[in-house]
């Protein structure tokens, strides 16, 4: 600022230097001509002033007689006006913009004066002191980020049962503690990608094949989603997991053919275990059933012994007979045995030829 306070006051001492460059005034004999002032005889020609003969004339201090004064330099009071005009500007915009925070209705402002965490502005337009006093960072506590894992095409995973699978996933994560979020980790992006990781290797490290590549997804991400709490809670990173999506999980291309036909061979066995199960519980229906059909003659055999083992003998031996051609012997004699149905096709032709009654056979016919 000194400076700039004797270079603002430069143009008085030279315009008060009678020893200056352009000499004294209108005196001829005291020195060097002015060569901007009016020459003796009038103005060179008849010419009309112009512009420039208008601006220096405006800018001369007072000298000596015919207009032989000396030039002031353009920087006088008015130039000094306009610096502080410029200023003020310049100090106004940088109030506007360093004091004034418009925070969203999905923001928080995290404040530091001087570096050092001061508290916490609300949505709204609020008022601090400005930069670099009072700093403002926003942050967005309401959007849901998502990291596709990994990168640069799949990743290659170690399962426990020292099987390698390809793994393709998703993290949804949000921001829940904006001052940690801001101050407890350097890159909180990169951060959660490298949680992110290291908990989905620990737990597959622990889980078969079989089930990362088949019905053991939920519980895989479910406990990736807890793990990954765990790490960013001691970091206190600020950071809140809303889940973990496996998008694939595949044995590696060379071996894929080897795996339909493993898979194949397993939904067979799947399948075959459903159907001896539905025959199983079709063989005990039917023997439940005999079993109260039993029951049920059995209280008749109760009530009537005699009568209904007759019965049973009779049905029993129905039911066999009716099936195949028997032939009894009996003496003294062999007499075949027909069943009725076949018997009645043999004797209606007779009875179409001859009325006479047939000879009763020896030893009778039952």
């Amino acid at each position: 600022m000194t400076i700039l306070r004797r270079w603002l006051r430069r143009p008085i001492i030279l315009a008060a230097d009678n020893n200056g460059p352009w000499g004294g005034g209108g005196d001829d004999n005291a020195g060097p001509r002015n060569p901007w002032s009016v020459p003796p005889g009038g103005r060179r020609g008849s010419a009309k002033p112009t512009a420039l003969d208008e601006f220096l004339k405006k800018t001369r201090v007072g000298g000596g007689g015919g207009g032989g004064g000396r030039p002031q330099l353009p920087l006088g009071a008015s130039a000094r006006t306009l610096w502080l005009i410029g200023v003020g500007l310049l100090v106004a915009v940088w109030l506007l913009l360093t004091s004034f925070h418009q925070i969203g209705p999905q923001q928080r402002g995290v404040v530091t004066y001087f570096g050092k965490y001061s508290g916490m502005l609300e949505p709204g337009i609020r008022v601090t002191l400005p930069a670099p006093i009072v700093n403002v960072t926003k942050v967005d506590v309401e959007q849901v980020r998502t990291d596709e894992f990994p990168q640069d095409g799949g990743e290659t995973v170690l399962t426990g049962d020292q099987n390698i699978i390809d793994l393709a996933y998703t993290v949804r994560w949000r921001v829940s503690d904006p001052r940690n979020y801001v101050f407890e980790i350097k890159d909180p992006q990169e951060t959660v990608r490298a949680t992110a990781e290291s908990a989905m290797r620990a737990v597959l490290a622990t889980t078969r094949m079989n089930d990362a590549i088949g019905a053991g997804r939920g519980l895989i991400e479910a406990r990736v989603t807890q793990t990954m709490q765990q790490i960013l809670d001691s970091y206190q990173a600020g950071v809140r997991v809303q889940g973990v999506s496996i998008k694939q999980a595949s044995p590696p291309a060379a071996l894929v053919d080897d795996f339909n036909a493993v898979t194949a061979a397993q939904q067979e066995a799947v399948g075959n275990l459903n159907n001896a199960r539905s025959y199983s519980q079709q063989v005990i229906a039917r023997a439940q059933g005999e079993a109260a059909a039993f029951d049920q003659v059995y209280a008749q055999y109760r009530l009537a012994p005699e009568v209904t083992r007759r019965r049973m003998y009779y049905e029993t031996m129905e039911a066999v007979l009716a099936k195949t051609d028997k032939t009894i012997v009996e003496t003294p004699g062999v007499t075949p045995y027909l069943p009725l149905d076949r018997a009645r096709k043999l004797v209606e032709p007779a009875q179409g030829t001859s009325t006479a009654p047939a000879a009763p056979a020896q030893g009778g016919q039952r």
